[in-house]
């Protein structure tokens, strides 16, 4: 096997999710949180890479299988088995163990058992009063139904009943989880905090809604629709047409995964699958309850207790110095961790130049906007301010088009220059320059160099790095790239390597250069630190370079179709995963160049969309203290035998053995914190 199927290699790291809820010694709400993980991951990827895999199927083999290294019957075939076995496994944990650990804890959430008397006034209190409202029974069977539509994502009922007439009848109910709270805080009893899942509130009046019926069964059911992907982002040449094609061809949302609990009988299903025009490849069997990710809603009557200790994110002692940050970046280049390092520096960035009178021009890029943006706040006020603001905003960012588009009309009505979506590209790079005059009347450009998107919300809990630099050349050819997008004009990147334009060349040479080195009997290293792994000529550049003795150590968090440690193919290569309390986000490419250190970070993943059908940007980091720093978080990551586990050539997560425990996010912290930045607060 020369590579790894990208979903079936998705797959074993949603299976590394599980693992951490599975983790007794992680913090038992966090292992809670770490189910609601694993289950909205799956829930996305049946809505996009599962409904395009089946939209391949349905089109003449002939003319489509010719385009693809593996046949999607199979490819879906080892899907659906894997996620079933990982549905049992998840069932196992938070049935066998997350329920009864609760329970220790003084923590009942009510499933099987009957609710205590003294809740039952209260639980029919709540769905009277509560959810009554947003109840729409149906009777499926009979003359007088009516065509019902599933939406995405919702909970339902299909209840089992027997009438006056005695004849079987199926009934339909919405559970409204995405109008009120999932799992409802009841009173407390002798110091035991409870809580009902709202599906439950609604089994126990069942009576209430269908007065007329006897009540033979009660089984949930959710629908995943196709989430309508771009699909030149995941696919490209002719096979876009084709699959776009077939895409036309059906209603809109088609199904891609009806989940229903596995005690329903045989007959029910059958009725459902004919009832809701489903066929065999989407019915998937699963437990009592869906919708596992509505666990991130479920309190935490002891925190924080049960949770983990978040540190306080660092001071910046570089910064802290200076009245004015642009003040600090004229004296150094400014490297940050986040969320290691406070964000609040970033914030400051733009908020400073939103007020600085010398500030004369703000350019960025952005592909997810928080919610609410302090970023986009204090570049409305840039422009108000009469400064000249021009903005990218990325309308094809997937989940986010809607949040984006709010963000994009609010910037454009405050006079700010919005530049959309380029047709057939994404643009994923996060950049930002500010142009401001010095102290001597000279234009100086401020660049912002990312790993992470523009979003103070994220940054808390994404692990990502930034640069804030003044360097002439690095910041020239930002602008360059700014006037590509306003106005396609063609750039000239030699420090910056920039999707569309140089990157893969200039990682094929840099990748040369080892295998030239490691051929002279020199020493030879390359360190990757990616979210996912899948160009395939990247691959093979590899391949090459582990033959030719370069030692290479990847750290690839999600999808890697390398397959490592195979003899006369991948044997020097390690892959490494780290799956921790932050979710890392960061890209680093590290080369030992002969002792002369070579280090580059960015945005850009080694995906075939991000190589070649986006606009991503990958920086230097020159400064030797900098590149200490990196290189010290790499050392601590491929070390990680906490947290982190080595990718094996069968696909699994397997553990790091080591008598001296690292865990790279807790020691990073540390040794950000020994070099002298103390703790906010």
């Amino acid at each position: 096997m020369y590579y790894f199927n990208r979903d079936l290699s998705w797959l074993s790291f949603n299976k590394r999710i599980l693992q951490e809820a599975a983790n007794p010694n992680v913090p038992l709400y966090e292992r809670i949180k770490f189910l609601a993980i694993y289950s909205s991951n799956l829930d996305e990827f049946f809505r996009v890479r599962v409904a395009s895999i089946r939209s391949i199927i349905n089109i003449d083999k002939k003319k489509i299988y010719k385009h693809l290294s593996d046949d999607p019957r199979v490819v879906l075939d080892a899907i659906l088995k894997e996620v079933n076995e990982q549905q049992q496994y998840f069932g196992r944990i938070k049935r066998e163990e997350i329920i009864p650990e609760l329970k220790k804890h003084g923590v009942v959430l009510y499933r099987d058992e009957q609710p205590l008397n003294d809740h039952y006034e209260v639980i029919n209190h709540y769905f009277r009063s509560r959810v009554l409202s947003y109840l729409q029974p149906h009777i499926l069977t009979g003359k007088k139904t009516r065509k019902v539509f599933l939406e995405n994502k919702q909970l339902y009922f299909v209840i089992d009943l027997v009438g006056q007439s005695k004849e079987p009848d199926y009934a339909l109910i919405n559970i409204p989880s995405n109008f009120l709270d999932r799992f409802v805080k009841l009173p407390t009893i002798n110091e035991v905090h409870y809580f009902i899942a709202i599906d439950d509130i609604i089994r126990e009046n069942l009576d209430f809604l269908f007065p007329n019926y006897e009540i033979k069964g009660c089984y949930s059911i959710k629908l995943n629709r196709d989430a309508e992907l771009n699909i030149e982002d995941e696919y490209s040449g002719d096979l876009v047409k084709k699959i776009q094609k077939q895409i036309t061809k059906r209603n809109l949302g088609v199904p891609s995964r009806f989940l229903y609990d596995a005690k329903m009988p045989k007959e029910m299903v059958e009725y459902i699958k004919e009832r809701f025009e489903l066929v065999d490849d989407d019915m998937v069997p699963g437990g009592r309850y869906h919708n596992m990710n509505d666990l991130f809603g479920l309190k935490n009557p002891l925190s924080p207790e049960l949770e983990y200790n978040y540190k306080p994110p660092l001071k910046i002692g570089s910064i802290e110095g200076y009245k004015s940050i642009f003040d600090a970046i004229d004296e150094s280049d400014l490297l940050m961790h986040f969320p290691y390092q406070s964000y609040d520096y970033v914030l400051r960035f733009f908020n400073e130049a939103a007020l600085d009178p010398e500030v004369k021009q703000i350019k960025a890029t952005f592909y997810r906007i928080a919610p609410e943006s302090f970023i986009c706040n204090a570049l409305i006020s840039a422009a108000i301010n009469g400064k000249s603001v021009v903005v990218f905003v990325e309308l094809k960012a997937r989940f986010d088009e809607q949040n984006n588009l709010k963000w994009a009309e609010k910037m454009k009505a405050a006079g700010i220059k919005i530049i959309y979506s380029m047709p057939g590209l994404k643009v994923h790079a996060k950049v930002a320059v500010v142009t401001r005059k010095n102290t001597k009347g000279q234009k100086v450009n401020y660049g912002y160099f990312g790993t992470g998107n523009f979003n103070e919300k994220t940054a808390a809990i994404y692990a990502d790095q930034a640069l804030l630099s003044n360097n002439e050349k690095l910041t020239s050819e930002l602008d360059q790239l700014f006037l590509f997008l306003e106005k396609q004009e063609t750039p000239n990147f030699e420090s910056l390597l920039v999707s569309q334009f140089n990157i893969i060349d200039r990682f094929e040479s840099l990748i040369d250069r080892e295998i030239e080195n490691a051929k002279a009997g020199r020493k030879a290293l390359i360190i990757i630190k990616i979210n996912n792994l899948q160009h395939q000529g990247m691959i093979s550049k590899l391949y090459d370079a582990s033959n030719a003795g370069v030692k290479i150590d990847m750290i690839v968090r999600s999808i890697c179709c390398l397959v490592p440690g195979v003899k006369d193919m991948s044997e020097n290569i390690n892959v490494h995963r780290i799956v921790d309390q932050y979710l890392e986000h960061s890209r680093a490419f590290y080369f030992y160049n002969n002792g002369d250190d070579e280090l580059y970070q960015g945005s850009a993943d080694w995906m075939n969309r991000n190589l070649e059908r986006r606009i991503e940007v990958v920086f230097p980091i020159l400064k030797g203290e900098f590149k200490a720093q990196v290189i010290k978080m790499l050392e601590l990551q491929i070390n990680d035998n906490v947290k982190g586990v080595k990718l094996d050539h069968n696909l699994n997560n397997a553990p790091i053995e080591g008598a001296l425990k690292v865990r790279s996010q807790v020691d990073f912290y540390e040794y950000l914190n020994r070099l002298g930045q103390p703790a906010v607060g």
